[in-house]
């Protein structure tokens, strides 16, 4: 008898993670896919970045660590030509402190234009989130030594998510420069 409790118990408590792991999944998504639509309209392509040679160590460099995925997924417009200078949309992961912060990076002529936090799982610097934020990354290029032109201030208390956000918005940026010369 005890041991069915105990078996009903871990199931139900089972069923509940996993039921919550698709909630934050869905909700993942979901913000994925309006921040493409608001930003690439409804005619959005997926493509795949592969991290593999140069880019896999630049990548490291960039990030002081390798990228924990083999491949980083970016969008462009359908009818758009797969070259450094079209508008493209970059969605990836970095740990802040010890959570993923998902964040999307909108680049355009080797530009950001915005920079949004899709999912921000920590239990502090969720300030990065504010619009005050990431509108200092607007306009952003990289220079030769792959930072940004242009400083980002901190946030008290939010060092390690500042830099999160800011490592994987000199990513995209340098994901970008490999892409095809028109």
């Amino acid at each position: 008898m005890m041991n069915k409790i105990k078996l009903s118990v871990y199931l139900f408590v089972t069923t509940l993670s996993l039921l919550s792991v698709e909630s934050q999944a869905s909700s993942v998504s979901e913000e994925v896919t309006r921040f493409i639509q608001n930003n690439l309209a409804d005619n959005a392509k997926r493509n795949f970045m592969w991290l593999t040679g140069d880019k896999k160590q630049v990548s490291s460099q960039i990030l002081h660590h390798p990228y924990y995925k083999i491949r980083a997924p970016y969008w462009q417009a359908k009818n758009a030509n797969r070259s450094r200078s079209a508008k493209t949309l970059w969605v990836m992961e970095e740990i802040g402190k010890e959570k993923l912060i998902t964040i999307g990076v909108v680049i355009e002529q080797q530009k950001i234009q915005a920079v949004r936090i899709l999912k921000f799982r920590e239990s502090r610097g969720w300030e990065v989130e504010l619009p005050s934020f990431t509108k200092q990354f607007e306009g952003s290029q990289l220079d030769d030594s792959k930072q940004l032109n242009q400083s980002v201030d901190g946030i008290s208390g939010a060092t390690l998510s500042v830099r999160a956000v800011t490592n994987i918005a000199r990513l995209a940026l340098y994901l970008q420069t490999t892409l095809p010369n028109p």
